[in-house]
């Protein structure tokens, strides 16, 4: 209700303003009429009105394209399949700690565009974008672009992987011989979309199997040459759970130091952070159960580097709404730490099917029973992670409902069981 509230009243502001609205659907002669389309992220350019406006001659651009275009201080921009939104938050963490004026955004929650009217040329816009938003730029030019990683995911939006690379790689597609690239080193695909790109490329290895870029050396942090290691941030100051989450931290060094962020502002930026909410969150324990919230693992890869962040005595809630990958690709994950999978959602077949002659498989219709079931095979001193390998449209609005209720039924566990 409280939303529908808000939707008039946004309404009724930009009709006050002389602004025509269009709302429940566009007609043909909207789009074709238009001097400039501009698109929401989850609108496919393939949509037949995007498409006929396309095709008379019509700009098509996106929210991400718009707002750059009108920004007066330089942009880092983060992208890739897994860990944008921690790695984007904690550039923009080291950034502040270093004295400069910085606001993050794009796809992590607050639109490029809302920074329009605060963009200073001595600000830094730290930004989160995706596929979906990448593929309408045109002119957009990140002063720095990081590419974390690719794996299968939005297989229901891109006709596959190579097309869902191409649209990330349109990252470095502006880029001059004064910009910087940051990739990573050990992700083919990444390496190989960065092949002859006209901005200079720096490395980063999350798996420390680098002589030239930055990786994990024992217990620090270092920019690796080939005469030396150059000790940045010691690993001791990071607080975030699992080995992916270090390379995320990896990331974040090699694109601050590009930026000129001073290593004790590094350091600075590191202490408390925790990660953000519904990235390997601790969410309770009930008895000797212990309950972590990573609804925003939204793929298949994701969800294997979360289990993989874990020792053993684990179950896993997989499914919702399938993207596209191959839950067959967590099973090795599983197979040293899983005691059971709770499957949810529209893809719990497709989870039984892949995972149920390697242990056990539990069927759940809701996220109550889904936590439940978790508990009581996790007893009496598993874990329980939310992991799901998918989007959450079946039963939810977005991945952050997605975790609250999750978090809300354990709170509901504990109270029983106390």
């Amino acid at each position: 209700m409280t939303e529908r509230r808000e939707d008039f009243e946004q309404a009724s502001a930009l009709r006050h303003a002389g602004i025509e609205l269009e709302l429940g659907g566009h007609s043909a002669a909207t789009f074709d009429s238009a001097d400039l389309v501009v698109t929401s992220p989850g609108v496919s350019p393939d949509e037949p009105g995007v498409v006929s406006a396309r095709a008379r001659g019509v700009e098509v651009i996106g929210e991400v394209e718009l707002a750059s275009r009108w920004l007066r201080g330089r942009v880092i921009a983060v992208t890739g399949t897994k860990g944008k939104s921690t790695t984007t938050t904690l550039l923009g963490r080291m950034i502040a700690a270093d004295g400069k004026r910085v606001l993050v955004g794009g796809n992590i929650g607050v639109p490029l565009s809302s920074q329009v009217e605060d963009s200073t040329p001595e600000t830094i816009h730290a930004v989160e974008v995706s596929s979906f938003q990448l593929e309408t730029t045109t002119t957009f030019r990140p002063w720095i672009a990081l590419w974390l990683n690719l794996a299968a995911d939005h297989l229901d939006r891109h006709p596959n992987v190579e097309e869902y690379a191409r649209a990330k790689a349109r990252i470095f597609a502006n880029q001059r011989a004064a910009d910087s690239a940051v990739v990573n080193l050990d992700d083919p695909i990444v390496m190989a979309h960065s092949e002859g790109i006209a901005s200079r490329r720096v490395g980063f290895s999350p798996l420390g199997s680098t002589s030239d870029g930055f990786s994990v050396d024992g217990e620090w942090i270092v920019r690796r040459t080939a005469a030396s290691a150059e000790r940045l941030v010691p690993v001791s100051a990071v607080e975030l759970t699992g080995r992916h989450m270090l390379g995320n931290v990896v990331a974040a060094v090699a694109t601050a130091s590009v930026a000129g962020i001073s290593t004790s502002a590094m350091v600075a930026s590191l202490k408390g952070f925790r990660g953000l909410e519904h990235v390997m969150e601790p969410s309770g324990r009930v008895g000797g159960v212990t309950f972590v919230n990573d609804s925003k693992a939204t793929n298949v890869e994701a969800a294997r580097r979360s289990i993989e962040s874990f020792p053993g005595r684990l179950v896993a809630l997989v499914g919702g709404h399938f993207k596209g990958g191959d839950f067959r690709d967590l099973r090795e994950a599983l197979a040293s730490r899983g005691r059971a999978v709770v499957a949810m959602g529209e893809a719990a077949p497709l989870v039984r099917e892949a995972l149920a002659d390697l242990l056990p498989v539990i069927d759940a219709a809701s996220m109550r029973e889904a936590v439940e079931r978790g508990y009581e095979a996790a007893r009496p001193d598993g874990i329980v992670l939310l992991a799901p390998a998918c989007a959450s449209f079946d039963w939810f609005r977005d991945y952050a409902e997605r975790g609250r209720a999750f978090k809300e039924e354990v709170e509901r566990l504990k109270s029983r069981e106390q």
